[in-house]
């Protein structure tokens, strides 16, 4: 079983530092190894009476390639509390991305929405030009540029699947190591698609929510990996010590 690094830990709910490559939960071809595994190893006498109903604790989800701070509730109440607020969109959701290129302008949005659709064995966002999809909003904004990479400050206004994957390769900037979206090409769902490569720079930075019990806000931040670091380091771009892995 995987080692869990917790990010914070309360009675009501526990933020944990998720690996880049590591499924959210389990699923076809991974049914023990992913993180709500690790956590029921855990927690498990606290998420097992949620049940399915509460997805047994599990707030939100990341994508697989992302990396960064999961959110799992470990009462009926605080689960019910915390996904209100996800609903609401009331819940701050703040990623790192060293993208390729350069946006157009230091700071801006991205609104369009996003159609799921399967292709294959493959789930996978299509970014809306007529109207189709639901809608998206991905607010960025420049952090350092080196190399011919940016880091952008990303926030999500919505939560779609692959958002801000797909959002920045519609823009022309696909995130680094990305093999599935890329710029004026329908994504790639092909086998160089899960072919192995470096990971993808994506990271769930920071979570802010309300205390599902006593109301006080909850910041919460991941350090990028060491990867997105190395990264970073080896396109001339400065990550703010607040971002940077533990030495």
């Amino acid at each position: 079983m995987m080692p869990v690094r917790t990010l914070a830990e309360d009675p009501a709910f526990v933020v944990i530092e998720k690996p880049a490559g590591t499924v959210t939960e389990p699923g076809l071809g991974h049914a023990d190894d992913s993180i709500m595994n690790a956590a029921f190893a855990r927690w498990g006498a606290d998420l097992a009476p949620l049940g399915d109903a509460r997805d047994h604790g599990l707030v939100h989800r990341l994508d697989r390639d992302a990396s960064g701070a999961l959110l799992v509730a470990r009462t009926a109440a605080a689960y019910d509390a915390l996904r209100a607020q996800f609903e609401a969109r009331t819940v701050g959701k703040r990623y790192l991305a060293i993208v390729e290129g350069k946006p157009p302008r230091g700071e801006g949005v991205v609104d369009r929405p996003i159609e799921e659709v399967r292709r294959g064995d493959m789930k996978i966002a299509v970014v809306g030009r007529g109207g189709s999809g639901r809608p998206a909003r991905t607010r960025w904004r420049t952090v350092g540029h080196g190399g011919g990479r940016t880091l952008l400050d990303i926030e999500l206004e919505t939560g779609r699947l692959h958002q801000i994957r797909a959002h920045m390769a519609h823009i022309g900037c696909p995130v680094c190591g990305d093999r599935v979206y890329r710029v004026d090409l329908p994504p790639n769902t092909g086998s160089s698609a899960r072919a192995k490569g470096p990971p993808l720079a994506l990271h769930a930075w920071e979570l802010s929510f309300a205390h599902p019990v006593t109301g006080a806000r909850v910041t919460v931040r991941a350090p990028v990996p060491a990867s997105m670091a190395e990264l970073a380091a080896s396109s001339g771009i400065t990550l703010a010590r607040e971002m940077r892995p533990p030495a």
